[in-house]
């Protein structure tokens, strides 16, 4: 692979292909509005509430409730209240990602059925730390997305315990804090991390950063923080709107999580998750796959449908391979041509 990944390696062992048409963009984005298309896609199973939303945001109510520190702790800096966070949020990572990586990778409860690459976890490849791709992504997960995490949290807390920053009570603002808030969190998520991703995607962040996450080329549950420090800085960073606009501390906390835990569910690996013996369920992740296989394209989770407005998405299909191909060649095209013109200056 080069610095920018451009000669990223495309031909991977076969696997699932998804069927469906995955090129429309999400209702809540199309004109005219469709009110109906709309509720289902918010509030439909599955949507975008449902499950996942619901379970990530259910996961930050009960660890605000039971397992943080009250505000008069979390007035003064103490290494007791950010070890226990820390502590919390290692074991918070682990179960819920080794729950995804235990019934699809070590207990390969159906097989690779719907894995988009055939082949599974690297072992004895010196590319990884260890030679071993599980463990590697472990140590970047704990060693490294952990403790940012956790600073980004701790700081936070603090400062909305202190009041320094603006600080609103759900009980007075409901709508404020549930609607716009909860909502408006999600499609911020997305639209931070299309723009930050784009920017470690430059070739000296790319070279020296991003680079340690596409290693990954064939992902697991653990491969969503398997990062250098350095991005998981960026990565995390969307939580400052939360220290600038008015919100309450919870939602911080849900942010985060959804940032560390949400990881997992685009780097599984599966289109589908069965149920049963023949029901299935939409994980929606394929794009994310792409880029990971692709490199250049899919830049965002496409909540918010940037890769197709700013012209970076690639849906699959044979057509997304040459505008991308040809996207790619007159980048380089341009780029020798800047060269030459400064040698010959």
């Amino acid at each position: 692979m080069s610095e920018t990944g451009e000669s990223s390696t495309l031909a991977q062992p076969a696997g699932f292909r998804p069927e469906r048409d995955p090129r429309a963009p999400h209702p809540v984005f199309q004109w005219p509005v469709k009110p109906q298309a709309v509720l289902k896609w918010l509030f439909g199973f599955p949507g975008l509430l449902w499950p996942v939303q619901a379970v990530l945001i259910g996961i930050s109510f009960l660890t605000w409730r039971f397992l943080t520190p009250d505000t008069q702790t979390l007035r003064h800096f103490s290494a007791d209240w950010v070890g226990f966070l820390f502590i919390r949020n290692v074991l918070l990572l682990t179960a819920f990602v080794s729950i995804w990586h235990f019934w699809l990778y070590v207990r390969k409860a159906q097989g690779s059925q719907y894995k988009y690459n055939a082949n599974w976890l690297a072992t004895d490849d010196p590319v990884f730390l260890f030679r071993n791709q599980l463990w590697d992504n472990v140590f970047w997960n704990i060693f490294s997305a952990v403790p940012i995490w956790t600073a980004y949290e701790a700081v936070g807390l603090w400062l909305q315990a202190n009041e320094l920053v603006p600080v609103v009570d759900w009980r007075a603002h409901p709508i404020y804090c549930t609607v716009l808030l909860c909502f408006g969190g999600v499609l911020w998520a997305d639209i931070h991390f299309y723009f930050t991703h784009r920017l470690i995607h430059w070739r000296p962040l790319y070279r020296y950063v991003h680079s340690l996450h596409h290693k990954n080329v064939n992902v697991g549950p653990w491969s969503g923080l398997a990062m250098h420090p350095v991005e998981h800085v960026i990565y995390f960073s969307s939580v400052i709107l939360f220290w600038i606009i008015p919100s309450h501390p919870l939602h911080a906390m849900r942010h985060l999580q959804e940032l560390a835990l949400g990881a997992s569910l685009a780097h599984h690996g599966f289109d589908r998750l069965v149920v049963g013996e023949k029901a299935t369920f939409d994980m929606e992740h394929y794009t994310h796959y792409l880029h990971h296989k692709h490199v250049q394209c899919n830049f965002g989770v496409d909540v918010v449908p940037l890769d197709r407005w700013l012209g970076t998405f690639h849906d699959g299909s044979d057509e997304s391979y040459e505008r991308l191909k040809n996207r790619l060649r007159a980048r380089a095209l341009r780029s020798r041509a800047t060269v030459k013109k400064a040698s010959a200056s």
